[in-house]
């Protein structure tokens, strides 16, 4: 019973490729999808470009808008780089009632 709250806390980490051209559409639909704590952006060599965190706050009130400027710099640097590894740190508790 102790490992049940614990499952939930952990969050999930995933990392994928994607294209400099598809940068900006695909983080739109992470965001979109509102269990997502942590943006990594990553050259395909692994250093850290960008560090977006959100919150359910910023999910929940039109996270868009928000993330207009982040937005426009994914934009800016998806023009120079032809991929980048993305790293989404997710909420670990994708089971609610």
């Amino acid at each position: 019973m102790s490992e049940e709250p614990n499952r939930h806390d952990r969050p999930l980490t995933e990392e994928i490729v994607v294209a400099g051209s598809e940068l900006v559409n695909s983080v739109k639909k992470m965001v979109a999808e509102g269990n997502v704590r942590r943006l990594i952006i990553r050259k395909s060599s692994g250093e850290t470009l960008l560090e977006i965190p959100l919150t359910a706050g910023v999910v929940v009130g039109g996270a868009l808008t928000i993330l207009t400027p982040v937005l426009a710099a994914l934009g800016a640097m998806a023009a120079l780089l032809t991929e980048v590894k993305v790293e989404v740190v997710r909420s670990g508790d994708t089971d609610q009632d």
